[in-house]
């Protein structure tokens, strides 16, 4: 029997056919479209993919958590 190795570990990781990792795939693209057309965008930064958003408002209504450092998710507060 002639086989290859899946190396691909998080998406697919749970699927037990061809066909449940097709449909994966095609979920996962539909959802990055989606979030390209509410304005996010991909940026590579240290050998890595960064998904990033402007607005963070709508950054958050997605349900994401920033990964910025503390000191630059801190609003300033004015004084009164």
């Amino acid at each position: 029997m002639s086989y290859f190795t899946w190396k691909e570990k998080g998406l697919t990781k749970d699927c037990a056919t061809l066909e449940a990792m097709a449909s994966r795939f095609e979920e996962s693209a539909r959802l990055m479209r989606r979030m390209a057309k509410e304005g996010f965008q991909l940026k590579v930064k240290n050998n890595g993919q960064l998904i990033t958003h402007d607005d963070k408002t709508i950054f958050q209504s997605w349900g994401f958590i920033s990964e910025e450092p503390p000191y630059r998710q801190l609003a300033l507060i004015e004084e009164k």
